[in-house]
Formats: structure tokens, C-alpha cells, sequence
């Protein structure tokens, strides 16, 4: 079995029609197209100089939040394994397992421990990260 080809993600210019303004002038940031990120798996960003893990579950739903992995104590969830507990959608840190809910970054083993959740947008298939969200509750 030979390895996929990989195509390299495109940044936006200011010649593509379809692209939202790049640089977050309106408090939101382009990371990537939506087909750049398959169901079940992320992508590191660096928005606004924090390490966010932008990350697509097994419905297609856009989820971002905090790269970085409070047990691991390294910027590694983007690399995590998607998956569902019940209803709730998480990624597990590839390091020592512990899953963070996609949707309030609560881990699940511990409702003591989260990690920040970002706003998140499709823009005509592009991927925006807005503000972290307040609110452990925020969805």
C-alpha cells in the first residue's frame, strides 16, 4: 500500500473571491480549507499567538480548542484520536489518553481539568477560529 498524496494547503489571497479576509481583521482567523481536515482528525494553528487544535468529528462538525495537553504538558491534541463517548464528541491526547469534550474541552476522567475552547466557522470551505469562548458551557 503506497503512502497517500498529501497536497499542500493553500493560503488565502486577496485574488480569491471566496476567501475570507485573512489576518483576523474581523476578530477571525483563516487556518485552512474545511477539505484540509478529514472527519475524525485535526490540525495545529497558531491564532492569535495561542496553539489551537482544529479538529473535525465523525459528523464533519468543526471543533477548535487549546493545542495544548495539560497531563502531557505539550502541544499535542491535535494529534489526538476523535472519537464519541456516549453523545459527546472528544479528542484523547495521543500521550496519555485523556479525552477532552470537542465541544467545552472538559476532560471527561476529571470535570476538574479543561482546556479553552475557541469559536469556530465554515466561510464558503473556509475554516475560521474566532475568540476563546468565556464559558466552560459555550458551545
Amino acid at each position: 500500500m503506497s503512502a497517500p498524496t498529501l497536497e499542500p494547503v493553500r493560503e488565502p489571497s486577496h485574488d480569491d473571491p471566496t476567501a475570507p479576509t485573512p489576518g483576523g481583521a474581523d476578530g477571525w482567523t483563516v487556518v485552512c480549507r474545511l477539505d484540509a481536515v478529514a472527519p475524525e482528525s485535526g490540525v495545529a494553528a497558531l491564532v492569535r499567538g495561542a496553539a489551537v487544535a482544529v479538529v473535525r468529528d465523525h459528523l464533519g462538525d468543526v471543533h477548535a480548542l487549546s493545542n495544548y495537553c495539560p497531563y502531557a504538558r505539550a502541544s499535542v491534541l491535535s494529534r489526538g484520536i476523535v472519537g464519541t463517548r456516549g453523545d459527546v464528541p472528544f479528542i484523547a491526547s495521543p500521550l496519555f489518553k485523556q479525552p477532552f469534550g470537542l465541544r467545552d474541552g472538559v476532560c471527561l476522567d476529571d470535570a476538574a481539568v479543561r482546556v479553552t475552547t475557541y469559536d469556530v466557522a465554515v466561510r464558503e470551505g473556509w475554516i475560521l477560529v474566532g475568540p476563546a469562548r468565556t464559558s466552560p458551557d459555550a458551545a
